[in-house]
């Protein structure tokens, strides 16, 4: 074990330092420091040696200068176990540092901010503070390097138990430094390589540097012989499944989190409506059932209507906290995964007399509002594709009117429903939807013509109307024959993004069939 006689603090995040510090200096701790953490120690009458009067060299070049010295780096990385390099450092009156704690200039927060010159990224690029911290975790036999307050109680207990840090803790700690200059240095990266010459940042940067924490191993991947792991962003967003909490039941498998990110978005796309509660079901990354209902008792019944059997095994998303009474009812069949913004605690109790049910709570951010992915990623051979997240709200002011016939205010309020859902199913999709509910649902086909038709066939196994329903298609119908379809199984309005070369053939058509028919100018492809 090696004492911790000397520390070095140099922090540019400075919560919880004063404590921390009173307790290493109660322990008889020789503390060096820089700076402003040098005077923020002073000013709580804690002792501390500057680092300038320990090298004998000042600070210099607006403090670029200070922890750059042989004598810091040689207390740093001479290693103990050598009997030279102590004798090296003995021979230059060098003492070892035994604990280093260093938090890094605000790099991340700093180009975060609105207005962020290239001046000020440019000086908040730390160079003393990764050097010294890749010399500690090099070394990390020998030093205890500490580079987030988190760390700060933990440390602080071993060495107040045994007088040191333990081999165990330093080499996590040294992991995880070196994990923090990683993810800063991939932070500039990205930044510097968005800027363009006139000044603006590009959407994506010359160099993509994807940063995620693991958060678990799964049993497997989408097959029992794939292995996986689920990982989240280094900086979550509120509101999304990397965020969820089990409460219960077994594992997640990589095909439950798929499929529950799926219900997930899709269920929260109707946060803005206060006054509803949306349920979503998920099977094979499709809603098989999505409606609106007053509570989520209603909701969850008009959505499982839609398709009872595919239903069976699948995944079930609200956007309002679940309450007993529906979770009786979703208890009734067998489900994968149940998730919300809450589970109260009387569904709680329901659920666990289903052991292997797994219920997940994703609570919004603070200030009660789900956040959205900002970047898709899906990887090729080789490769990696990017895009923007699809992101876009319809409203009705969107909508263009391109038939003889004008939509009802009922039917329009239904073509918006059906939009949403439609961005969530796999293109081809095809969705019918009556009273804010599904009735039929086309997912995943090569020809439009057949998603069309699976829809209307899965209507009728439900044993649902299709008659005076409205339809939604992601992307626009290239020939008349797709619209046929829809109509003939009972369809009085659609909903379609136009810009087809035949645009005037599909609504001619429409206004020949008697249909109402509204034009979105954006597509929703799923992949």
């Amino acid at each position: 074990m090696n004492p911790i006689r000397q520390a070095l603090i140099s922090v540019s995040d400075k919560a919880g330092l004063v404590e921390f510090a009173k307790d290493l200096a109660a322990l008889n701790i020789k503390i060096l420091s820089t700076g402003g953490t040098a005077k923020l120690l002073a000013d709580n009458g804690i002792a501390a040696t500057e680092v300038a009067d320990h090298t004998g060299f000042p600070e210099m070049l607006d403090g670029r200068v200070k922890t750059l010295h042989p004598t810091i780096h040689g207390g740093l990385l001479a290693r103990r176990d050598l009997p030279e390099h102590m004798a090296a450092i003995k021979a230059h009156a060098i003492s070892t540092i035994d604990l280093l704690v260093v938090n890094l200039y605000p790099f991340e927060a700093t180009v975060a901010k609105a207005g962020c010159t290239l001046e000020e990224a440019i000086e908040n690029i730390d160079i003393g503070g990764p050097a010294m911290v890749r010399s500690a975790a090099k070394n990390w036999k020998g030093v205890a390097v500490v580079t987030d307050a988190a760390q700060y109680a933990a440390v602080l207990a071993e060495i107040q138990r045994d007088g040191s840090v333990s081999e165990a803790t330093r080499f996590s700690l040294a992991v995880a430094a070196f994990n923090r200059i990683s993810n800063y240095d991939a932070a500039i990266s990205d930044y510097l390589s968005a800027l363009q010459p006139d000044g603006s940042r590009s959407e994506f940067p010359g160099q993509a540097n994807g940063r995620y924490v693991k958060l678990q191993d799964l049993r497997y991947g989408e097959n029992p012989h794939q292995s996986a792991a689920f990982y989240r962003d280094l900086y979550p967003v509120a509101g999304t499944l990397a965020m969820a909490k089990q409460i219960q039941g077994k594992e997640l498998s990589y095909n439950n989190i798929a499929d529950a990110d799926a219900a997930w978005e899709c269920v929260k796309s109707f946060d803005d409506m206060p006054d509803r509660t949306a349920c979503v079901i998920v099977k094979h990354a499709n809603p098989c059932g999505v409606a609106l209902g007053a509570n989520p008792g209603e909701a969850y019944a008009k959505a499982l209507q839609t398709d009872p059997t595919s239903a069976f095994g699948g995944i079930i998303a609200f956007n309002r906290p679940l309450d007993g009474a529906t979770a009786e009812a979703v208890a009734k069949q067998f489900v994968e995964v149940v998730m919300a913004p809450s589970i109260l605690p009387e569904a709680q109790k329901v659920f666990a007399t289903k052991v292997n049910v797994r219920v997940l709570e994703i609570p919004p951010g603070p200030d009660g509002r789900n956040g959205r992915n900002s970047h898709d990623l899906k990887r090729v051979g080789s490769g990696l594709l990017i895009q923007t997240a699809d992101n876009h709200v319809m409203t009705q002011a969107d909508l263009k009117v391109v038939t003889k016939k004008q939509p009802t205010a009922a039917q329009l309020a239904d073509l918006l429903f059906a939009w949403r859902v439609g961005k969530y199913v796999k293109s081809n999709a095809i969705v019918f939807c009556a009273n804010s509910q599904t009735v039929g649902v086309g997912a995943g086909q090569m020809s439009r013509i057949d998603s069309a038709r699976i829809a209307s066939i899965k209507a009728q196994n439900a044993g649902l109307t299709l008659k005076d329903s409205v339809v939604a298609s992601d992307a626009f119908f290239p020939f008349r024959d797709g619209l046929d379809v829809v109509i003939d199984a009972g369809a009085a309005a659609v909903i379609q993004p136009g810009g087809s070369m035949r645009d005037n053939e599909v609504v001619a058509a429409a206004d020949e069939r008697g249909i109402a028919m509204v034009f979105t100018g954006v597509r929703h492809f799923r992949h």
